[in-house]
């Protein structure tokens, strides 16, 4: 089996300072030590170009091995493993075209690349005017990032909430910069509460919030346990459930109507058999437990102790706005 290569990736539009960036992490002798292989692959070419010259590097740049892939054609298993093999790699950073979608590196990576670090660029000034005109490709770039960095942010003219919103409503998780003209950073502070106390024994999750509460619960599933919920959304069945147990959710849109899906749990219930398509106002305790619908991993279970019918939502899509 072939060792594991950590990949770092850099993504954002053209001269959003992906570069840039890219330029001081190879500088940094703590990350580049001048001995390690490290594969850089540059997927656009922006104003800024990459200067290996040995003012820069005085730790050399004989490590330091650079390919342009600016056609997606050139995405492939098969050619990142030659290129990987051809300078025995041993990290690799990749700055990415801001035009291309992230599934599609993912696809052509091989099984023993593995995403260490992701960074998002953004050009303050264009920033929300990118995210009205190509919402996809916004949302595509912050849903996985673990750092989003806003250059040239100017806070004399932009407010900082407006970006902090944008990038909340597709991450909790991302770590939010905003860099001036001067390059000095400051790290996002504001504090996002959500719109429900979890802490409380019990709590009723609001018909606008649900989306936010389904991403929550997924993602800090052990909070939620015993927790007493109530909630509304479309009553289901599953062939992985058994009795009256029946699944519960609503379908969510996270970015346009294109990745609709169905945000839903598995409920257990001893009372009368449900009705599919039905609406209703679930109460129960939740449990995390394994379960043969979430294939046989943990998750969230409802054990349901109401259930009161209700009409559907007159927008029955839950979002994060």
């Amino acid at each position: 089996m072939k060792r594991e290569v950590p990949c770092y990736l850099f993504t954002g539009f053209i001269d959003s300072g992906k570069t840039t960036f890219l330029q001081e992490t190879l500088e940094d002798e703590r990350f580049n030590d001048g001995k390690e292989s490290t594969l850089v692959l540059m997927c656009e070419q922006g104003d800024t170009e990459l200067d290996l010259s040995e003012e820069r590097f005085p730790q050399g740049t004989k490590n330091i091995h650079v390919e342009y892939l600016e056609s997606e054609k050139k995405l492939n298993p098969v050619n990142l493993e030659r290129l990987e093999d051809k300078y025995q790699a041993e990290k690799i950073m990749i700055e990415y075209n801001g035009m291309w979608l992230i599934n599609l590196l993912v696809d052509a990576m091989p099984e023993n690349w593995m995403i260490y670090q992701e960074y998002s660029f953004a050009e303050s000034d264009s920033f929300l005017m990118y995210n009205q005109s190509m919402r996809q490709l916004v949302f595509d770039k912050l849903q996985t990032c673990d750092v989003i960095v806003f250059n040239r942010f100017d806070d004399t003219k932009l407010d900082f909430m407006e970006f902090h919103k944008v990038v909340r409503a597709i991450s909790r998780r991302a770590d939010i910069f905003y860099e001036d003209y001067t390059r000095e950073a400051r790290v996002d502070d504001i504090e996002d509460p959500l719109p429900f106390d979890k802490e409380k024994k019990s709590f009723t999750v609001e018909d606008r919030d649900y989306a936010l509460w389904y991403r929550d619960l997924s993602d800090d599933m052990d909070s939620y346990e015993g927790k007493i919920v109530t909630v509304k959304g479309a009553l289901g069945t599953s062939k992985d459930l058994k009795g009256s147990d029946f699944v519960f959710g609503r379908e969510l849109m996270t970015c346009c109507v294109q990745d609709i899906k169905m945000a839903a749990l598995c409920c257990e219930w001893s009372g009368e058999p449900i009705t599919k398509g039905d609406w209703a106002i679930v109460t129960g305790k939740i449990a995390i437990k394994k379960h043969k619908a979430y294939g046989n991993n943990k998750g969230p279970v409802l054990i349901v102790e109401k259930i009161e019918k209700c009409e559907a939502l007159e927008d029955p899509v839950a979002t994060f706005y």
